[in-house]
């Protein structure tokens, strides 16, 4: 009886030794925790966004307006970037967008070849849903299609609707 106890004890002891040597012993980083790892050490200090772009807000103003069937509904709005639905009768067709390149200046790199222009700033397709305009080497302008139907065509109309010769002053 005595042997079966202290063969049982030596057991649960080797079992809880095991236990806490595995739960010590330190765990690789999850896939989130390494890419912040390597964002950092590759000196990207969680500027995510410039200190030197320009409030969301004041790019409003450059939006075209409801008009008709269709009709525009700010949907986000921060430092460097606004969004905007365009529904027509009530139904989601695109999404309308201004950001500012100065928070990821590569972004101007998909318009270094660009072959068309609209009020003569380059105009890229970006797939086959996104059409933008770089509008004073600073701010892209796009509008991505939420359904099939809403064409490239519609979407360079509606890019024409946009502000963009005063957009282009924006400092």
């Amino acid at each position: 009886m005595f042997k079966k106890k202290i063969s049982h004890l030596i057991v649960s002891v080797s079992l809880l030794f095991l236990l806490t040597l595995t739960a010590c012993s330190p765990q690789p980083p999850s896939r989130f925790e390494q890419a912040q790892q390597d964002s950092i050490a590759a000196g990207n200090k969680n500027t995510a966004v410039s200190k030197d772009a320009v409030k969301g807000a004041s790019f409003n103003q450059f939006f075209p307006v409801s008009s008709g069937d269709y009709e525009r509904v700010f949907t986000q709005e921060k430092t460097g970037f606004v969004q905007a639905k365009l529904k027509f009768q009530g139904q989601d067709v695109a999404t309308l967008a201004i950001f500012d390149t100065i928070s990821n200046p590569t972004a101007k790199n998909d318009f270094a070849n660009a072959t068309e222009t609209i009020k003569g700033f380059p105009t890229v397709e970006k797939g086959s849903n996104n059409t933008a305009v770089l509008v004073g080497d600073r701010y892209q302008v796009s509008i991505r299609s939420s359904d099939p139907n809403f064409t490239a065509e519609e979407r360079k109309e509606w890019l024409n609707k946009f502000d963009l010769a005063n957009l282009a002053q924006q400092k």
